[in-house]
């Protein structure tokens, strides 16, 4: 068998992780493997048939896999079980032990910060569902069509056992309800089988301890406009007396969750990440941008830090060939699954600040695009001579940055600035570089005394969604007025060219 090749044989009977467990972790992630993350409570008569299951589950050719078990406190003897198979399997199954008893929520919580492969799959330990679906549920991951893969009970062409119309009921009611606040369409939200790539289900704050991890997952996920997609599976379901968990409790409680998730825009362990996102909330805002320096724009384009393609989208119709990079692996999974199946444009890896990520890329494009990412670097001149090297001769660097680090606060901080420049700052560094500056553009002055207010008056750390649905709504006014206020814009644009 090939496995996720991580030596754990000090993993074996660990007390719930740190919160911090992912930042902790020191190996990347696995590309081309699963972890298959397993929640147990007092599973003492299925869990040992259930690792079996999982060990030979069919898998695509090559793929990698490890079995991430938490035992939530069981009173049976599931955890010696656990530890039995964990030893037997030392570089297979990792496991850990809650001290106390918290929820299926919290068990995934727990496997999903040990989570070291490219793709997590959650598999309940009851054998109420197959590992031999696995490949199912894998296959739009693995087509990079999406981010997250339901397995539904209720789609058309699966087998499941019939059992409790209540629950049944119960259970369609809620998905109704969850796809109304995530405007989603799904068959079935409380299913167990949720696959999901592993840096964006790592990303995503899980509060939930119980079985409100269902719906909490699902409407963060459609916050962060994750492309998810929905398979039928087999289902044996238990019945109560065989040992069935979740109750009528639970669904109202998940009815609150719905609510209270719906509400709030909790969807970032970053608060940094969060205010990004926010932005993807505001297309007008970013087309006014995308229209500022769409003039300066060629056919052969390469973006710098494209992120969550808020610009790329805007830009990219009009080129011939358009190059998205950034160095956040998840963002670029979400563009190559955004703008799957466009010959023009493609995605790599690219750190502004490492040479070697440029040497493929030498004087290929006539425009390098780089908003609001120079900011972010300690060493701006290299970051700067990195992007003349992947120009073209006559060719134009596109780079924007925070104007005025008299408005320096807390906001910035949240973002990973380094500094907000002047406009002398920023010519000065860009000729050093080898840059002729043709032109320097003041953009957004508009929002200077929001920025000034929140970042440096409130030492807020992220931006209100409302403040931004209401600023973006009025664009076309800001548009018209920008020009004409007194004082200096929150961020400057500056046209640089290659000789």
């Amino acid at each position: 068998m090939k496995v996720c090749g991580y030596n754990n044989v000090n993993s074996m009977s660990h007390p719930i992780p740190s919160s911090n467990a992912v930042e902790n972790r020191t190996s990347p992630l696995r590309s081309y493997a699963l972890s298959v993350l397993i929640p147990v409570y007092n599973e003492e008569n299925t869990v040992a048939a259930l690792l079996e299951s999982v060990l030979s589950a069919p898998l695509p050719a090559g793929m990698g896999l490890e079995i991430v078990a938490v035992d939530d406190a069981s009173r049976d003897s599931s955890p010696d079980i656990l530890r039995e198979y964990a030893e037997r399997y030392p570089d297979t199954i990792r496991f850990y032990r809650h001290e106390r008893n918290q929820g299926k929520g919290a068990a995934i919580r727990t496997a999903a910060l040990q989570a070291r492969c490219e793709f997590s799959l959650i598999q309940d330990a009851d054998l109420e569902y197959s590992p031999s679906e696995y490949p199912k549920l894998l296959k739009p991951l693995l087509e990079n069509r999406a981010d997250a893969v339901y397995g539904s009970r209720f789609s058309v062409g699966s087998e499941r056992r019939v059992l409790y119309f209540w629950h049944s009921l119960a259970n369609k009611i809620l998905t109704m309800a969850c796809n109304i606040v995530a405007d989603l369409n799904l068959t079935d939200m409380e299913t167990c089988y949720k696959a999901f790539r592993t840096s964006l289900l790592q990303s995503i704050p899980i509060r939930s301890n119980r079985f409100g991890i269902e719906p909490e997952i699902t409407i963060k996920l459609a916050q962060r406009q994750a492309s998810i997609y929905e398979t039928p599976i087999s289902y044996h379901g238990r019945t109560y007396e065989e040992g069935k968990k979740i109750g009528w409790k639970d669904a109202f409680e998940a009815f609150y969750l719905i609510l209270k998730y719906g509400i709030l825009h909790d969807i970032y362990k970053d608060p940094g990440q969060e205010i990004l996102h926010a932005f993807s909330y505001a297309p007008k805002f970013n087309r006014w941008m995308a229209d500022t320096i769409r003039p300066h724009v060629g056919r052969r384009v390469l973006e710098i830090g494209a992120g969550m393609g808020n610009l790329t989208r805007q830009l990219f119709k009009g080129s011939m060939h358009y190059m998205a990079t950034d160095i956040d692996r998840d963002h670029l999974d979400r563009l190559q699954n955004r703008f799957h199946g466009r010959p023009n444009l493609q995605t790599r890896i690219c750190d502004l600040t490492n040479p070697s990520d440029f040497d493929t890329l030498t004087e290929q494009a006539d425009t390098v695009v780089c908003l609001n990412v120079v900011e972010h670097v300690a060493d701006d001149l290299g970051a700067l001579q990195n992007i003349y090297r992947a120009l073209q001769i006559r060719g134009k660097a596109i780079i924007l940055v925070p104007q005025g680090q008299d408005i320096y606060g807390t906001m910035d901080e949240a973002l990973g600035h380094y500094r907000r420049y002047s406009q002398a700052q920023l010519r000065d560094v860009m000729q050093r570089a080898g840059f002729e500056i043709e032109r320097v553009i003041e953009f957004n002055r508009i929002s200077r005394p929001g920025w000034y207010i929140n970042g440096c008056l409130l030492k807020r750390q992220k931006i209100s969604h409302l403040q931004l649905r209401v600023f973006d709504r009025l664009v076309w006014l800001w548009r018209k007025v920008d020009g004409w206020l007194p004082w200096p814009a929150t961020s400057i644009i500056a046209i640089g060219v290659k000789h």
